[in-house]
């Protein structure tokens, strides 16, 4: 009772300080941190989403892809080879309950996917497609392609160099494979890389990760019931997520295994019946995707701009590289670390392949976007974005699409996003817990005092407007992926034994189902 006693007095002690101030003065609180913290860290924000010379494509965006190359053809296309035992694995045909561990290959899989699945595959694929126009959509798959092999490498590490203690619980991710590989291997500075992954990976989970999150979510949700304080709706969902976290990972993954997959059947679901409805042109939109990816057909930039969006999207979207998801999939039971990269390899193509093209498609077949009908070219605006239907963008250009079926669709998408917000909410709770125990040490109280401080910063979240706060948190996740990168390429070559030994040992049956061991 004690925990929820902190907590509650905590965010009461806030709400109550909202409450008394008035909209006018909470407006001109924004405006004060804003301007304050926009001086001091726009300078991070700026260097980390810097374009390459001469172009506006983040470099950033080209670590991570180039990353993705590399590990790609480092491991012979693995994320192409796998499919088939990536599934067996997750139905827990291999597993064995008596494994280190706290949970299965499914839920470690869900609560990973529950951090990347979120509102970038609603409204940043629209972004995309009304920018870079429905090519970006092919660069977007390609890319997430790629991907699946960083998340197949950092996740076999994360499970080979965690932390197991005595009561069963395990710690992970890349702060603890590069401190303990690099020292392993003899390489100077694991620790130093380690610690700066942990700091950002702090930022990131209250930032982007938390206060982004709520704030999206009261903004949809206003859009359906009115506009009403933004505290209270951070009030009902600090208390829902500290519940959810103060259990730990496995209550966590109890909750994702059940919201992952009903997310996927309401918005998938949703999206295949309109592309059944609209079946005679699926051929057209592929086509408008392939052609679009090399042409542009009429967008700025043409076959680049295309492959900027489409590339952005998909590592905004996935976080293959970023480092996140080794966290969550540390804690899975196995004593085979190269079984959660099989694993592990699923979720861009769940999240980027499948999901983020769902929402493209349904864009371009109901003719959100206007083509000059002599031509075949998109119609450009001030901007030079796509014109759009409605003149909408982002989540209502999302919103519009799916409405143009199902008049109903916008309840849907609330529902949607406050689904996407929680789950996101809740899986990078755990990672930034995890990154601030690396720092802080092992204990209770250190715990309690970030799933506090966590479940607060949903509040603020949900109640300000800080532009600056939530640029640098985004930055402070894309710079967990300059260190993790780091270290993957130090690491890979142990990533490659444990492949090969797990390979050979699976061909010689020596490796067999669980349910033929006895």
């Amino acid at each position: 009772m004690k925990r929820f006693t902190y907590l509650f007095s905590a965010i009461t002690a806030l709400a109550l300080f909202s409450l008394s101030t008035s909209a006018q003065a909470a407006e001109g609180i924004d405006a004060v941190v804003n301007e304050i913290f926009g001086n001091a860290t726009g300078w991070f924000v700026s260097l980390i989403f810097a374009p390459l010379p001469g172009t506006n494509f983040p470099w950033i965006v080209l670590w991570l892809v180039t990353g993705a190359s590399v590990f790609t053809l480092y491991f012979g296309f693995i994320q192409f080879r796998s499919i088939g035992h990536s599934i067996a694995l997750v139905k827990g045909d291999y597993s064995d309950p008596n494994d280190a561990g706290e949970v299965s290959h499914f839920q470690a899989l869900a609560t990973a996917l529950s951090g990347t699945v979120g509102l970038g595959n609603i409204a940043g694929v629209a972004v995309a497609v009304s920018i870079g126009g429905p090519g970006a959509t092919f660069w977007m798959i390609l890319a997430g392609l790629m991907g699946m092999a960083s998340k197949f490498t950092e996740c076999t590490l994360g499970v080979k160099y965690r932390n197991e203690y005595k009561d069963g619980s395990v710690s992970g991710g890349p702060m603890y494979y590069i401190s303990k590989g690099f020292a392993e291997r003899g390489i100077p500075g694991g620790k130093l890389l380690a610690g700066l992954f942990a700091v950002f990976c702090i930022l990131g989970a209250l930032g982007g990760g938390n206060m982004f999150q709520a704030n999206q979510a009261h903004a949809q949700i206003t859009q359906v019931v009115g506009n009403y304080p933004g505290w209270i709706t951070g009030i009902i969902f600090a208390a829902l997520v500290f519940v959810v976290i103060v259990g730990g990972i496995k209550s966590i993954a109890r909750v994702t295994d059940k919201i992952v997959p009903l997310m996927g059947i309401l918005y998938v679901g949703a999206a295949v019946v309109i592309l059944l409805v609209n079946a005679d042109k699926i051929g057209w939109a592929f086509g408008q995707i392939f052609e679009g990816a090399f042409t542009g057909l009429g967008v700025a930039g043409g076959l680049v701009g295309a492959l900027i969006q489409g590339f952005k999207r998909a590592a905004f979207s996935n976080e293959a590289g970023v480092g996140s998801a080794a966290i969550a999939h540390s804690a899975v039971q196995t004593n085979e670390p190269i079984t959660e990269g099989y694993v592990s390899l699923l979720e861009p193509f769940i999240d980027t392949v499948v999901i983020c093209t769902m929402t493209a498609l349904v864009i371009i077949i109901t003719g959100q976007l206007m083509q000059d009908p002599a031509t075949g070219l998109y119609i450009l605006n001030e901007s030079g974005s796509i014109m759009t239907a409605d003149g909408s963008s982002g989540v209502a250009l999302t919103s519009a699409a799916f409405g143009s079926a199902f008049s109903w669709f916008p309840i849907l998408l609330a529902v949607a996003v406050i689904m996407f917000a929680f789950s996101t909410m809740i899986s990078w709770s755990y990672y930034g817990l995890k990154a601030w125990t690396y720092l802080f040490g092992e204990s209770e109280k250190a715990e309690l005092t970030f799933k506090i401080i966590f479940c607060v910063f949903v509040v603020i979240g949900a109640a300000a407007n800080l532009g600056p706060v939530i640029d640098f948190s985004d930055a402070a996740i894309f710079a967990m992926a300059v260190a993790n990168i780091i270290g993957l390429y130090f690491l890979m070559p142990i990533v490659k034994k444990e492949l090969l030994s797990y390979q050979k040992r699976l061909k010689s049956g020596e490796i067999i189902k669980f349910k033929d061991r006895h």
